[in-house]
């Protein structure tokens, strides 16, 4: 249900920050953030983890976050290289799940740098809006940490769902002829 409360406030977000109420519109942004949080710990806590929540859950937050971008980029709060990677970061994210949960593939849980990179960029988030003098800075520092993140979700993919050999496997020690003649 959270869940879906997320969903229903990517529209509302892009709605207020299109009328140029930067307040309200970043409060939306953290509402989301604590109901994420909140939707996780219920979820842990009373054992309401589902298959379907675990693909929704992550698509509600990147999609909120690409919804940021994508308007923070139209505000010109943010360059065209930041939200192009924070997108290409995201869109990969989102496809890359998708595809691997449709395929019935193991899905990585959540783990610490995952949390910290989200944190981080909601910090990243609110600097941008209250246009602090380090938010390009601060928010390029957390783009690198997300790639670095990424590439630890990445490994712990692997080692979650080992590439399976196409080859047969070979007999061990030396073989013996087929076809061989007795004197």
């Amino acid at each position: 249900m959270l869940t879906a409360l997320r969903f229903f406030l990517i529209p509302v977000y892009i709605i207020i920050f299109a009328s140029g109420h930067m307040i309200p519109a970043f409060l939306v942004v953290i509402a989301a953030g604590v109901t994420d949080v909140l939707d996780g710990h219920i979820a842990r806590r009373y054992g309401m983890i589902t298959p379907a929540g675990q693909m929704l859950d992550p698509l509600a937050d990147k999609l909120m976050i690409i919804a940021v971008i994508v308007t923070l980029l139209y505000a010109g709060h943010i360059s065209w290289w930041a939200a192009g990677a924070l997108f290409l970061r995201d869109l990969g994210m989102i496809v890359g799940g998708l595809i691997l949960h449709f395929r019935g593939k193991k899905n990585v849980p959540a783990n610490w740098m995952g949390k910290l990179t989200t944190v981080l960029l909601y910090g990243a988030i609110m600097f941008i809006f209250f246009q602090a003098s380090f938010a390009e800075g601060f928010l390029w520092a957390v783009i690198a940490f997300s790639f670095l993140t990424s590439i630890v979700y990445a490994g712990a993919y692997r080692k979650l769902n080992p590439k399976q050999s196409s080859q047969p496997e070979r007999p061990s020690g030396p073989e013996e002829p087929q076809n061989q003649k007795e004197a």
